[in-house]
């Protein structure tokens, strides 16, 4: 593990592509190795056990490509097996999108009430609660599950009336909650952000968005380790383990930018 080396990222499926738009973005020398774990998608309603399971093929996968750090992309994953991770990697670095968007949402300390949406097992495992109490102890902190989103996302159906009636009926539960933030609990949901504004009608409501939270994250741990790339190379290699032509079209529309081969990758059960 060096400085060339790559920073490893994953999620269930095209969702942690935010987190790897905000990396390259913030750290754009860097080479990126993503895996989106496609056949199992999603991960919002399955066990525990099983999330930990999946997880911990998909450390040992990036392990192997020998990657200087690990962010997981994907808050299902941070809930349920983040520490499990952790004792995986040994020295590598593992950051994790629920400590970075519970850290900027609390960036703003006038803010004395919360909103989190979430799959059902996130928001089951209440990790968002914990993590702001971290912070504060009296913040108010209102959740809700929103299992639909990750399907709707993997379809590119995001900014449509089907998109905007959802999320709507979602969102119910904030109505007249007086939320000063909301956090988009998946690394899916900042696609549908466009449709949440809208349907929120009260633009003073902070949207935290914990990809960009992570990257910044990144950026610092790297220099504390002195293992930021200073080579112009910023390539960017993508798995999958299912469905690599229709994951390429949804990351190329989602990315902007050329995605020259996405590799199948088998995971051993």
């Amino acid at each position: 593990m060096d400085c060339s080396s790559p920073i490893g990222i994953f999620d269930s499926g095209i969702g942690g592509l935010t987190v790897v738009k905000a990396v390259q973005n913030a750290l754009p020398n860097e080479d990126i190795i993503y895996f989106g774990d496609t056949a199992r998608v999603p991960y919002g309603i399955k066990s525990e056990h099983t999330i930990r399971s999946y997880a911990l093929q998909i450390t040992e996968f990036l392990m192997d490509r020998d990657v200087k750090m690990i962010l997981i992309a994907c808050n299902t994953v941070s809930a349920s097996a983040r520490d499990g991770i952790q004792k995986a990697t040994g020295d590598i670095p593992v950051l994790d999108v629920i400590t970075a968007g519970s850290k900027a949402a609390m960036q703003f300390p006038h803010h004395k009430h919360i909103g989190v949406i979430g799959t059902l097992a996130t928001i089951g495992s209440k990790a968002y609660e914990e993590a702001i109490r971290q912070y504060n102890g009296e913040v108010e902190i209102t959740a809700e599950a929103c299992p639909m989103l990750v399907p709707l996302a993997e379809e590119g159906w995001t900014d449509n009336e089907i998109a905007e009636q959802i999320v709507k009926k979602y969102l119910q539960k904030f109505e007249g909650s007086d939320i000063d933030s909301l956090i988009l609990g998946c690394t899916h949901y900042p696609l549908f952000t466009n449709t949440i504004r809208k349907v929120l009608h009260d633009p003073d409501i902070e949207i935290v968005d914990s990809a960009l939270s992570i990257a910044s994250m990144a950026k610092k741990k790297l220099g504390d380790l002195q293992l930021l790339n200073d080579e112009q190379s910023g390539n960017f290699n993508c798995y999958v383990s299912d469905r690599p032509q229709r994951f390429r079209e949804l990351a190329e529309r989602f990315l902007g930018q050329d995605i020259p081969n996405v590799h199948i990758a088998q995971l051993q059960q």
